[in-house]
């Protein structure tokens, strides 16, 4: 008996495959979260990263605490400034690929929780954003300019 597979499904399967393939982040196993000192590789599906202009690389383990480095850059990695970070990302949640944090759609306020309690929630498009917002009690969806220090502090 021949199986038949549809064309969206299949597309869709290859699409994620090739996401993942392409834009795998590889957290090395030694890697400290420069926010709360948490190994980052124990949590690949919450894993977020700053590269800087000089090549170096900073690994969170979660959206929120790449948001406080973000905002208090020389505090978290000294001798470093916000204006020195060429690159953000973030795990989209549906597909736990990275994506472009400046781009992502962030869900505030759910019942889902990263491994440092409350999150922001990313996602690649605002209609994920929405259903996950209605499926999971969120309160707010916010772009990456709408995020505020308090935003971040009122998560914790």
């Amino acid at each position: 008996m021949k199986r038949i597979i549809p064309a969206v499904v299949l597309f869709c399967s290859l699409s994620a495959v090739t996401a993942d393939a392409a834009d795998k982040v590889t957290v090395p196993s030694k890697a400290k979260c420069p926010v709360c000192g948490m190994f980052v590789a124990k949590y690949p599906d919450w894993t977020a990263t700053a590269r800087f202009k000089d090549g170096t690389t900073s690994y969170y383990d979660g959206p929120k605490d790449m948001f406080s480095h973000y905002f208090d850059t020389p505090r978290y990695t000294p001798g470093k400034r916000q204006s020195d970070i060429v690159a953000l990302s973030v795990k989209e949640y549906y597909l736990l690929a990275p994506i472009d944090a400046r781009a992502a759609f962030f869900v505030i306020g759910s019942d889902v929780s990263g491994p440092m309690g409350s999150e922001l929630i990313p996602f690649s498009t605002e209609k994920d954003a929405a259903s996950f917002k209605l499926d999971h009690k969120g309160k707010r969806i916010l772009r990456f300019n709408e995020i505020t220090p308090q935003t971040v502090k009122s998560l914790n």
